[in-house]
């Protein structure tokens, strides 16, 4: 199985369910409130790590009870954390996250100690890198520590993958260089491309010609309840999204790129069994509460593999 490393973000979700998101001057009641383990980079390290990869985080967060209780939680899901610092100028990270009845949320985030992730501690870690598979990093972290992993990842021939959330519309040059896969969904897709967001297949091409335009040249586009969109190494294709009760959709993308960070080869060579494999993955996650509760085990996904 793949070696693992996550340059990411580490928050505790706070999440509420509501009947519908308030309008502006317009107050609502929470129905229920929640807190939970959560933020980009931890999601996808145990989605990795569940699915059998062997995963080291770099990451930082504060010196307060929420910071140390999540260096336990991921020691207890096998993955490395001595590259986790504990800063005391900031607190660690918190979602605010706001689920509707339909399973669809809403989220703000408060970067906190994630912020203070610096390349220093990406050159503090390079013997990490020297037998990694894959680097996966997203923007809940500077942009300069995701460069500098970026480039150690390729200093040892490692495959480096990118969701570009939270969603902008342009990423640094040399950022996009050093990049060999990006994993963004619809609207992040759109916001790069500078086009209306779709989940419709037939309106993604011209998505993916300006992706490729700006130098993302191997894509794969989330699309939800529309399933996946690839063009990897010029093998285009959709993959069905597996029809379940939705319940919650936190950590589905979170959870797909993970998958596919432990399954997939990195000479590509096994796309679209990796694409299937968390395709499932995801579909498991957004049937359960919650972040990292919801996502699955290997054993999960291939049990449910093996029910179709």
């Amino acid at each position: 199985m793949n070696k693992v490393i996550v340059i990411g973000s580490l928050n505790i979700d706070v999440q509420q369910r509501i009947e519908r998101l308030p309008l502006q001057g317009e107050t609502l009641g929470i129905n229920k409130q929640t807190t939970a383990f959560g933020g980009k980079g931890a999601n996808q390290a145990v989605a990795a790590a569940r699915q059998g990869a062997a995963v080291h985080f770099i990451g930082s967060v504060g010196q307060d009870e929420g910071g140390r209780a999540y260096k336990e939680l991921l020691k207890e899901e096998g993955i490395s954390t001595a590259t986790i610092k504990e800063i005391a100028h900031e607190p660690t990270g918190t979602a605010y996250i706001m689920l509707e009845p339909d399973g669809h949320n809403t989220i703000l985030v408060y970067p906190g100690a994630n912020a203070s992730v610096t390349v220093a501690d990406i050159e503090a870690a390079e013997a990490l890198f020297v037998d990694a598979d894959f680097v996966v990093a997203q923007f809940e972290v500077p942009q300069e520590a995701v460069l500098a992993g970026f480039r150690l990842a390729h200093k040892y021939h490692a495959k480096t993958i990118l969701n570009p959330a939270p969603v902008r519309t342009s990423i640094e040059e040399a950022i996009l260089a050093e990049t060999d896969l990006v994993v963004p969904n619809e609207t992040e897709a759109a916001a790069l491309a500078h086009l209306a967001p779709t989940t419709d297949i037939e309106e993604l091409a011209p998505v993916m010609a300006s992706l490729r335009a700006k130098g993302m040249d191997n894509a794969i586009i989330t699309l939800g309840e529309a399933g996946v969109y690839y063009d990897v190494d010029d093998v285009t294709g959709v993959r069905a999204i597996f029809k379940v009760q939705v319940v919650d959709t936190t950590a589905a993308g979170d959870t797909f790129i993970g998958t596919l960070a432990a399954h997939l080869t990195p000479d590509f060579s096994n796309l679209e069994e990796a694409i299937l494999m968390a395709t499932r993955a995801s579909s498991l996650a957004v049937s359960h509460a919650g972040a990292i509760d919801s996502i699955p085990t290997l054993a999960a996904v291939q049990a449910a593999n093996a029910d179709v």
